[in-house]
């Protein structure tokens, strides 16, 4: 009998414990994609080797063509649409909104079949509108960002979007609001399959921080009242773009094609306060929801929300709050790791 050489020798592979098919729409965000995958990446061999061993991961469409993220880089799909039992997940990453439709019909097809199936859909940053407009969130929970919420409200009114966590298991639907959010989303799942060690190491090695639970608050919330004018709304969808850096009204005006003037009576009709104080007060809030909920000073907090000066930002803090930024860091002394409880806490104190 002659004896095989290793060359000869064919090795079965085995199968991976965690199979993420993965479908991008026209316009996906890179980085929510990138950050799941490279967890991915990393979780399925040991270093960086990059082999597909614990983990695989494949990109999807109903064509060869490649798929254009929102900042150009372009992304070729591994293959056509196959039985989605194969997978533990099918992820939708979407992205821009208003850039016409994001997924044609055999895709929006795939995964109602993946549904039927059972097969467990991600909606990931705007993959949640994907999933909801396909009939796919009914009755179910929908987590979208602050910053598309009210887009959310308007698409889908029948259905109950939350923006104040990091992501939502809901059954065999999750939805991520995007950003770093998918990195988070991404150890779970990880470490659900895989075990804590190697979710861990999926992360030291993307120099990430500790994992956040779903439930923790997203970072930047929206204001909590509901602003039925547009102008106002886009008004203060500005505000909360620029905290760091506050626009002066008059340049909010401009932007809005209405003059300063027109903007103040507009603001002390629809809220009750000049567009001014409003502004001040929304980055004060901010402050408090940043002083509650991490462990930076209150230096840097005051930068954060757009305050030059720290003792100029005490006061105008404590005039609103009643206690100095001082007094709110002391009430929150294990502040540098929130649990999941207090994060959700600071949240609704933020609306309060």
């Amino acid at each position: 009998m002659t004896e095989q050489t290793p060359a000869s020798r064919t090795i079965a592979s085995p199968a991976p414990v965690l199979n993420v098919g993965f479908i991008l729409t026209d316009n996906f965000t890179l980085s929510a994609f990138s950050l799941l995958v490279d967890h991915l990446r990393l979780a399925a061999d040991d270093g960086d080797r990059s082999r597909p061993i614990l983990a695989r991961w494949q990109i999807m469409a109903s064509t060869p063509a490649p798929i254009r993220a929102s900042c150009g880089v372009t992304v070729a799909p591994a293959a056509a649409f196959v039985d989605p039992s194969n997978f533990q997940y099918i992820v939708v990453v979407g992205g821009l909104l208003h850039t016409g439709h994001q997924l044609d019909e055999a895709s929006v097809a795939y995964l109602k079949r993946a549904a039927k199936a059972g097969v467990p859909l991600v909606g990931v940053c705007t993959g949640s509108f994907v999933l909801a407009r396909a009939g796919l969130m009914t009755g179910r929970r929908c987590c979208v960002s602050w910053y598309h919420y009210q887009d959310f409200l308007e698409e889908f009114p029948h259905h109950t979007p939350v923006a104040d966590r990091l992501y939502v298991i809901d059954g065999d639907r999750i939805t991520c609001a995007g950003g770093g959010g998918a990195a988070d989303l991404a150890t779970a799942l990880v470490e659900k399959h895989l075990g804590r060690s190697i979710a861990q190491k999926s992360r030291h090695v993307l120099l990430l921080d500790r994992a956040r639970p779903g439930t923790e608050a997203q970072p930047h919330p929206p204001i909590a009242d509901l602003v039925a004018d547009d102008r106002v709304r886009r008004a203060l969808l500005l505000m909360e773009q620029h905290m760091a850096d506050p626009l002066p009204i008059a340049d909010i005006a401009r932007r809005l094609q209405l003059s300063t003037r027109q903007l103040e009576r507009l603001f002390q009709t629809v809220m009750g306060q000049r567009p001014a104080e409003f502004y001040r007060r929304l980055r004060l809030r901010y402050a408090r929801f940043l002083l509650d909920t991490t462990g930076r000073s209150v230096t840097d907090i005051a930068l954060e929300a757009g305050f030059s000066d720290c003792a100029h930002f005490s006061r105008q803090f404590k005039a609103q709050h009643g206690f100095t930024p001082s007094d709110a860091r002391a009430q929150h002394p294990a502040v540098a790791a929130p649990g999941a409880a207090a994060q959700s806490m600071a949240a609704q104190r933020l609306f309060d």
